[in-house]
C-alpha cells in the first residue's frame, strides 16, 4: 500500500499544529527567533522513515545537538541541562509511529528501535528528580 506523504514544509506546519508551539525537547516557544524544525524520532540512519508519524516539532538548537542520540538518551541529556522535555508528547509520537508501522508494514530496522524507546520512556515518564 502506497501512502502519499505531505512535503517537508507541510509536515513541519502539521507537526507544530499537532505538537503545540513549543520545542518537544527544551520547551522553548517557537517564534521569529526560535523557528521550528521537524526532527525524526527514529533517525534516518537508524532506519527511521520520513513519515509524519516519525517527526516532532523541535527547535534548531535541539535538532542539531541531538544528532543520532535515542529519544530516551536525549531526554536524559535535556534534563541534565535543566530543560523540561515533554516525555508524554514524545511517547505519543512513538506510539503513533508504531501503529503506522504495524498498518503499513516494512520498517524492519525501526520496529525494535521504537519498541525499545517506548519501554525506556515509560521508565522516564516520572518526575525528573532532584
Amino acid at each position: 500500500m502506497t501512502v502519499t506523504q505531505p512535503n517537508r514544509a507541510q509536515r513541519r506546519l502539521a507537526a507544530v499544529r499537532r505538537d503545540g508551539g513549543t520545542c518537544v525537547w527544551c520547551g522553548r516557544l517557537f517564534g521569529p527567533l526560535v523557528p521550528p524544525t521537524t526532527e525524526h524520532l527514529v533517525p534516518r540512519v537508524k532506519g527511521g522513515p520520513s513519515w509524519a508519524e516519525n517527526e516532532v516539532a523541535a527547535c534548531r538548537r535541539c535538532n542539531a545537538q541531538r544528532g543520532h542520540l535515542t529519544p530516551a538518551h536525549w531526554i536524559e541529556e535535556c534534563r541534565g541541562r535543566g530543560w523540561e522535555p515533554d516525555v508524554a508528547r514524545v511517547a505519543a509520537r512513538l506510539a503513533a509511529l508504531a501503529a503506522a508501522i504495524a498498518e503499513r508494514g516494512g520498517q524492519r530496522r525501526a520496529r525494535p528501535y521504537v519498541a525499545a524507546q517506548l519501554r525506556r520512556l515509560a521508565r522516564l515518564a516520572g518526575p525528573a528528580g532532584p
